[in-house]
């Protein structure tokens, strides 16, 4: 998830200095072997993210006569009076997935720690995972800006996209036939698997509009049904938020993948998708400021090739799920813009398709035009 580009957006009304408290009160319950709990000042990424809340923060204690501790990361439910971004958030669901993705797979991703159900805690359910040491390209200011992908040489923002691919490729290995994978299928009307995230993205869409209408969000809605495959490709786990920002990275190889709210079952191309257009969307946005952005980055047919060689399966209609890819993200920065309305940051503009970044874009798409061909 990510949010507007240069605008650090107010995430959270909670307390850092109650959350401390009550986290360090909950370590001595959750852990009645250690004693001399001390838990760090509480602090969140501001480069990237802006959905669950994330706490970063250090604990120590004693066992059987030595120090122990780590560095951790919680996430936790975020507090409905704070405008979420999504209408549901099933910290238990994400667990499971981070333990399935361990332990079926060689993806990295952060130890999956400790699990809370009960609100009294913290006010919330959460789970707590490790730390892991990395660099995000970062969505504030956009990497496609001046950062260090940027700044990197050609060949080793290749390496970084290969290795992303490959990434994604070694995820969709996970047999979901044999492994217990049900938890992360939709519960909703529709014949297959894609048919059902599509209806999830409608629910929420009415959720998230309240009582505005997006005609450009109504009318890719209308452009899917008109262009649904033919065929859809083998079901898979998808992490759902595929995007280089999700990724810690040592130097250019993923060190940690995280952000496991999205995942869902689906097919492959839901993934490769989301990635593509996540990247359009960014150099986009360097674009219409001036920059030269990375418009070598991340193409489609680049991808494509490489998860075929990786997988020996070509990825289907990839044009398909970069305009489903668009659409779930206007839908989300929708639910942004009510979240930045809720703290005093903005106002509805009279055309509310406005506070869709992508618009142009998006229109463009729908219009049969490829949005990458100019640059």
């Amino acid at each position: 998830m990510s949010e507007p580009a240069g605008e650090e957006m107010k995430r959270s009304t909670r307390d850092r200095g109650a959350l401390r408290d009550r986290l360090r009160d909950w370590l001595a319950g959750t852990l009645p072997e250690v004693s001399g709990i001390e838990v760090s000042e509480i602090s969140s990424p501001s480069s990237t993210g802006m959905s669950s809340e994330t706490l970063l923060f250090d604990a120590r204690w004693s066992e059987a006569g030595e120090r122990g501790g780590g560095s951790f990361v919680a996430r936790l439910q975020p507090d409905p009076a704070d405008t979420p971004v999504f209408p549901v958030y099933d910290m238990e669901v994400q667990f499971r997935t981070l333990r399935l993705v361990a332990e079926h797979s060689k993806v990295p991703v952060p130890a999956a720690r400790w699990l809370e159900l009960d609100p009294k805690a913290l006010g919330a359910a959460f789970f707590v995972m490790d730390r892991v040491a990395g660099r995000v390209p970062p969505d504030v200011m956009p990497y496609t800006f001046d950062s260090w992908l940027s700044q990197a040489t050609r060949a080793e923002q290749r390496r970084l996209q290969d290795a992303t691919v490959a990434t994604l490729a070694e995820l969709h290995a996970i047999d979901v036939a044999s492994e217990e994978t049900s938890f992360l299928e939709f519960d909703l009307p529709g014949d297959t698997p894609l048919r059902r995230h599509v209806e999830n993205q409608r629910r929420y869409y009415e959720w998230a509009r309240a009582d505005r209408r997006h005609p450009v969000i109504e009318r890719a809605f209308s452009w899917l049904e008109e262009n649904w495959p033919e065929e859809v490709g083998e079901t898979v786990v998808s992490w759902g938020d595929s995007r280089i920002g999700n990724i810690l990275f040592d130097g250019f190889a993923p060190a940690a993948v995280l952000d496991w709210e999205m995942a869902a079952l689906g097919p492959r191309e839901l993934d490769l998708g989301w990635l593509c257009f996540m990247h359009l969307f960014f150099d986009d946005i360097a674009r219409q400021t001036g920059l030269p952005g990375m418009p070598h980055f991340l193409r489609p047919e680049d991808v494509a090739a490489t998860y075929a060689e990786r997988t020996g399966s070509a990825p289907d209609d990839l044009r398909f799920y970069d305009v489903y890819a668009a659409l779930r993200h206007a839908i989300i920065m929708t639910r942004v813009s009510e979240r930045r309305i809720h703290f005093g940051e903005a106002e509805w503009p009279e055309d509310v398709d406005e506070v869709i970044p992508h618009r142009a874009v998006l229109e463009r798409m729908l219009d049969g035009e490829d949005p990458r061909r100019a640059v």
